[in-house]
């Protein structure tokens, strides 16, 4: 029975880890709908739990949740007049 919770609203990530042989392609397709999926937590905070509970050194979407963590922890917003400028 999978885990529920807000970290991992539908399951996906959960699912992705059960499928074998799946592809880096189909954990970035199932990454996009996980992340469109999130309501009450940030990627950001999400991604370290669900790589606590499911990485596997090796598997596809351990490397796309790393990715995916490296770049919410590097995305900034930059508003005001500074971003017009650029």
């Amino acid at each position: 029975m999978r885990p529920v919770d807000e970290n991992d609203p539908k399951g996906l990530i959960y699912e992705a880890y059960r499928i074998e042989g799946i592809t880096a392609e189909e954990c970035r397709t199932i990454f996009l709908d996980w992340a469109l999926s999130l309501r009450d937590v940030e990627a950001g905070a999400a991604i370290p739990v669900l790589l606590a509970r499911h990485g596997q050194e090796g598997h596809p979407m351990t490397e796309v949740l790393r990715e995916g963590l490296s770049s919410a922890q590097g995305a900034r917003r930059r508003g005001g007049r500074k971003a017009r400028l650029n």
